[in-house]
């Protein structure tokens, strides 16, 4: 009789882009094989949820009052250098709670979409001189350093920069993996837009732009559509605010005012959705974001990106020919305006995103996790899952 397949997915911070691709991988993987446990967990709220909650705050903080302090801090080999005291000591001072998380799942593989929990199951591994397969799913397109810890077995990184990135660093290529960053299954389904703007009540010959903020709204949101309303060009445009409620009670405001068709949302559960309507899209660089937009075919206009991991993204995004970035808000309706009047060029940025879009990262992930689980037998054929 075979042993059950176990599997620990493990990511940081409810609300985000490393959260959405651990539910991605485990919905997959329940696809292939629904026998499989494969419970996820918030690696650093379950080892140290005050200390979490201290950092998120801190963070926070820095990317909105001095940006140019996180730019320094990351991934800045100094910092890495002088940090390696305080991480070993995390990792040590975790093990109880890991050493009870894996008594419970007994896992054979651990999944980790951010560094942290990462570095931390993979000290816990060397030091106990455990067999698990541990992999690690970067969800940006410029991996940091913080990543690299001896007793992972995988590194799965959205590009072959990223790739060659790791192998400077000293991870060896046969290790990494360039499956790309794992999102829902629907965004790699081309729909028919009709009926969707039936259904929101939007017209499906006037061009659509997409204005969002990630998952907490941030980014100066009202001021890039205070800018777009005064463009004459015709458009629509639908706004994801995110947790912002501050943002969503002005936006209601300029409804009223603007002549343009606006669509506001909080959170929108149909995304896939609302980007097959885009034209394009206003947004911060975020992976995930990035990810769905690339697998859509959107043109990305990019505003004020935060320094470390959104600028990398930007510079890669712009690089290949998929987005433009703004610095001046109100510029940013004057930008749209000469997009929207050059169709050969948004035709060109979609499909340099259609080209570097890896849509079925999830279901490449969940196989390199199966080949390492005891007792898999392909229930579903993978064929279906895309």
């Amino acid at each position: 009789m075979h042993k059950k397949s176990r599997v620990l997915l493990m990511y940081i911070t409810k609300v985000s882009g490393h959260r959405q691709a651990t539910l991605a991988i485990q919905k997959t993987l329940k696809q292939m094989n629904p026998q499989i446990e494969a419970p996820t967990v918030n690696g650093f709220g379950y080892t140290y949820p005050i200390l979490e909650k201290v950092i998120n705050q801190a963070y926070m903080s820095i990317i909105k009052r001095t940006p140019k302090v996180w730019d320094y801090l990351y991934d800045n080999p100094k910092i890495v250098k002088n940090s390696q005291s305080i991480k070993n000591f995390l990792h040590k001072t975790s093990y109880d709670k890991i050493a009870k998380l894996f008594m419970r799942h007994q896992p054979d593989v651990v999944v980790c979409t951010q560094a942290f929990p990462c570095g931390m199951v993979a000290h816990y591994k060397r030091e106990h001189n455990l067999k698990t397969t541990i992999i690690g799913v970067s969800t940006d397109f410029s991996p940091h350093s913080f990543w690299i810890n001896e007793g992972v077995d995988y590194y799965v990184v959205p590009s072959i920069e990223a790739k060659e990135r790791f192998i400077k660093k000293g991870i060896p290529g046969d290790a990494i993996k360039v499956y790309g960053i794992p999102m829902r299954p629907q965004f790699s389904i081309q729909l028919d837009k009709k009926p969707i703007t039936e259904k929101i009540g939007l017209d499906p010959n006037v061009p659509t732009i997409i204005v969002m903020g990630g998952g907490q709204g941030l980014g100066p949101i009202k001021g890039i559509v205070k800018s777009l309303i005064k463009v004459e060009t015709e458009f629509q445009i639908i706004v994801l605010a995110g947790t912002n409620k501050k943002i969503m009670r002005s936006l209601k405001r300029y409804t009223k005012r603007s002549r343009k068709k606006m669509l506001i949302y909080e959170f929108a559960k149909n995304v896939d959705e609302l980007m097959e309507l885009a034209t394009l899209i206003i947004t911060k660089p975020g992976g995930m974001t990035t990810a769905e937009c690339l697998a859509k075919g959107l043109p990305m206009v990019i505003i004020n990106p935060i320094p470390g991991q959104e600028m990398r993204n930007t510079d890669f995004l712009i690089k290949k020919g998929i987005a433009i970035r703004i610095d001046d808000t109100n510029d940013i309706g004057e930008e749209v305006e000469l997009l929207l009047q050059s169709p050969e060029r948004l035709a060109a940025m979609s499909k340099a995103a259609y080209e570097n879009a890896k849509p079925h990262a999830a279901l490449d992930i969940a196989k390199l996790i199966l080949e390492h689980t005891n007792g898999f037998l392909p229930i579903h054929s993978e064929d279906g899952l895309k």
